[in-house]
């Protein structure tokens, strides 16, 4: 099936018109050009590979200087374990310390109320929580639809100490939080048992930002507080002495690309009894005995760092943080709100011949209370899905990286695919296990259905040219079937890779 298409409304040699409308229509996006040359000077290989990096959702973008720093600092220093009081740790101790330091300042978490602890990943300080919390018979702990699986992971942990666990959904098509049955769950819990509640300020899926005062709401209940901030953190200013969660989890490469592999909880200082930790390991004790079989653990961040902490890459830290704050959280906030608002307008503009919609997108189509992350799936003339694996294929071959699948997200995709809990039961208990894919496979053969996504974001070095390439891009579905459009080629030709390489 093919249709005539019409004048492209988005064409490269359109693009300096469209431009300049946009400027026009956001005159303070970069009106003394400094984000420009930020991007000319610091992120130059963009442009000089011409690359279009849309999934900061994913990883952030890594500045130059943030490099040089980092590598000028190993090149001159000479650094040890800081687990020792030789002169190379007790150097290395003092990067690591000033790097905390300055995260609880980045942050706004006073000493004295929070425990900075340095952790793999956002996944890492989650864990932690969920391995520690003094769940026992009577406790609940409630969460949103939409969190991450290392949130929902954290289920498990309660299951397992009799605790129940409370799903409060979140409602299409924006996938907002259902702040009724929210209130509901708080008010119904046994406030004389350690209650928890986990949210995160931002979907990673939708965008969708949670109302903060989720945190005072909980308390006033009786309830400890845990936010996901992995999403909310690279592009929004977070005030901790304002928000006042008793746990908080980061991700640094989500906000500044380097270094990879250190994310950090905050934990308030009096909900440390609210934690109890299931073993003990290197660094995190004061004393252990095998023929005494006891221990005492620290009791300050050391007991939640198991081992030697990356403490290398610590240093990078804090060079990415004083990085961002240089530019501004509250300029990469316009950015990327002025670029997620045009690009959220330019794909609702998308349609066929016929009229019908080529994207749906999958959350808030405003900017209110959203971020710069947006899930969609496109559809074809006739409405049918066309295949997202296809859509990043063809992205490749145009150098623009976005993401699909389902993010590691699953409450928030069954919700926006409209899967019941009959739907996904048939999945589970099976004798094999099921995959995303099984999944996918079976859901698009029984009701031509496409429980995944793709996912664009945008963030600190990203540009108009950016989301007009991609509109650009996805122009080029117009009027397509999706027998025209095709299956993707790369899905089996990676997993012969993998196998073969097994």
């Amino acid at each position: 099936m093919s249709s005539p298409v019409s004048a492209p409304k988005f064409a490269p040699d359109l693009l300096p018109t469209a431009a300049a409308d946009f400027v026009a229509h956001h005159p303070d996006f970069d009106a003394d050009g400094s984000l420009a040359r930020l991007r000319a000077e610091e992120y130059a290989r963009l442009d000089e590979t011409d690359q279009v990096y849309l999934d900061y959702t994913g990883g952030g973008m890594h500045a130059a200087s943030q490099i040089d720093a980092h590598a000028e600092l190993l090149r001159t220093r000479v650094l040890g374990n800081p687990h020792s009081a030789n002169p190379t740790s007790l150097a290395m101790t003092k990067l690591v310390e000033g790097a905390r330091r300055y995260v609880a300042e980045f942050f706004d978490a006073p000493d004295d109320d929070y425990l900075v602890v340095f952790t793999p990943n956002a996944s890492g300080a989650l864990r932690v929580v969920g391995e520690s919390y003094r769940f026992e018979h009577g406790s609940h702990f409630a969460l949103t639809y939409d969190n991450h699986n290392s949130v929902n992971g954290i289920r498990e942990f309660a299951k397992a100490r009799g605790a129940a666990v409370d799903y409060v959904p979140v409602v299409a098509p924006e996938l907002r939080l259902d702040r009724a049955a929210m209130t509901e769950v708080l008010s119904g819990a046994d406030r004389s048992k350690r209650n928890l509640l986990a949210f995160p300020a931002q979907s990673n899926y939708s965008g969708v930002q949670h109302p903060l005062d989720l945190v005072d709401e909980a308390h006033e209940h009786g309830w400890d507080v845990l936010v996901d901030m992995a999403a909310f953190a690279p592009t929004n200013r977070v005030d901790i002495a304002a928000l006042r969660p008793d746990f908080a989890a980061f991700s640094f490469y989500k906000l500044m690309g380097f270094p990879t592999g250190i994310g950090c909880l905050l934990i308030r200082r009096d909900r440390l009894g609210s934690l109890h930790r299931p073993w003990f390991a290197g660094g995190t004790i004061t004393i252990a005995s095998v023929q005494g079989d006891g221990y005492y653990l620290h009791d300050d961040e050391a007991a939640f760092e198991d081992g030697t902490v990356d403490y290398l890459n610590i240093p990078a830290v804090e060079t990415g943080l004083r990085h961002l704050d240089r530019i501004g959280v509250e300029v990469i906030h316009e950015r990327v709100r002025c670029l997620t608002e045009w690009l959220l307008g330019a794909l609702g503009s998308l349609r066929h011949t016929n009229g019908a919609p080529l994207v749906r997108v999958f959350g808030p189509t405003s900017t209110e209370s959203r971020g710069g992350t947006i899930s969609f799936v496109l559809h074809d003339p006739d409405g049918r899905p066309i295949d997202d694996r296809r859509v990043e294929e063809l992205a490749n071959g145009v150098n623009i990286s976005l993401r699909t699948g389902c993010f590691c997200n699953p409450g928030a995709g069954e919700v926006a695919h409209g899967l019941t809990a009959d739907d996904m039961r048939d999945f589970f208990g099976r004798s094999d296990a099921v995959s995303f894919m099984d999944l996918r496979r079976e859901m698009l053969d029984r009701y031509d259905l496409l429980v995944a996504a793709v996912r664009v974001s945008v963030g600190v070095a990203s540009n108009f040219t950016d989301v007009y390439r991609l509109i650009c891009f996805l122009q080029s579905f117009l009027d397509r079937s999706t027998d025209e459009i095709g299956r993707a080629e790369f899905v089996a030709a990676n997993c012969r890779i993998i196998r073969d390489s097994a």
